[in-house]
């Protein structure tokens, strides 16, 4: 059964689909959870403490589903044009994810500060490692090739960099992106959307790119790229 904290931080992230950070109110959302305001308040503090919970949610699942696609058995290639095309459809759906990993916050999303230094630590302990703040672009793409096995763990980061850059591209007219990627994204109405159950085969062309820095990074004595 969820916690009243995961509730909450549901209905301040179906808030955002339908108007922007601003605009939510904390009292809608301890109503929305069937929660008292003083509930709300006890677990994040105030509503900045609730945005910081918010990023530091999304950036904990987004690890979660990478550990659990690099743990899959199967070929490294496979595996890593998995994951890139995993991350691609995930920050398509996903709009503060696609912050996190961007470090493209607009005005509509949550801002990202950290607590105010000397601030008294909160009560609850997740709210404290939230209240430290969200982890920048470059350390969630090391911490995602931390997550593979160190034989392939370059191949990884270079992969999680591919996926990145058709995150950043501008989508292509047609529904396509422009690395020729779909994204899960096009078809959704709001800000956010459900994980797809599948993804189709990355294209060709990157499962490519990704096999030859497998082929460089297992032969290469020292590990350098080209």
């Amino acid at each position: 059964m969820p916690t009243a904290r995961e509730v909450l931080l549901d209905a301040a992230l179906a808030a955002l689909a339908h108007r922007p950070w601003s605009a939510v109110r904390m009292a809608d959302l301890a109503a929305a959870a069937r929660v008292s305001r003083q509930t709300l308040y006890n677990e994040f503090g105030s509503k900045e403490g609730l945005a910081r919970a918010l990023v530091r949610r999304e950036a904990d699942t987004y690890l979660q589903g990478v550990r659990k696609l690099l743990a899959a058995p199967g070929p490294p290639a496979r595996t890593l044009a998995v994951l890139a095309e995993w991350i691609v459809a995930r920050a398509a759906a996903r709009p503060v994810l696609r912050a996190l990993l961007t470090g493209a916050w607009d005005a509509r999303l949550p801002a990202p500060r950290p607590a105010r230094p000397g601030a008294r630590p909160a009560a609850v302990p997740a709210q404290r490692r939230a209240d430290a703040g969200p982890p920048a672009p470059g350390e969630l793409v090391a911490a995602a090739a931390a997550c593979a096995d160190e034989s392939w763990a370059v191949g990884c980061e270079l992969a999680v960099r591919i996926a990145l850059s058709h995150v950043v591209a501008p989508p292509v007219p047609g529904g396509g992106t422009a690395g020729g990627v779909r994204s899960a994204g096009a078809q959704c109405a709001g800000a956010q959307c459900a994980e797809p159950e599948s993804w189709s085969p990355i294209t060709p062309a990157i499962t490519r790119v990704i096999e030859t820095i497998l082929r460089v990074e297992t032969t290469s004595p020292r590990k350098i790229m080209p």
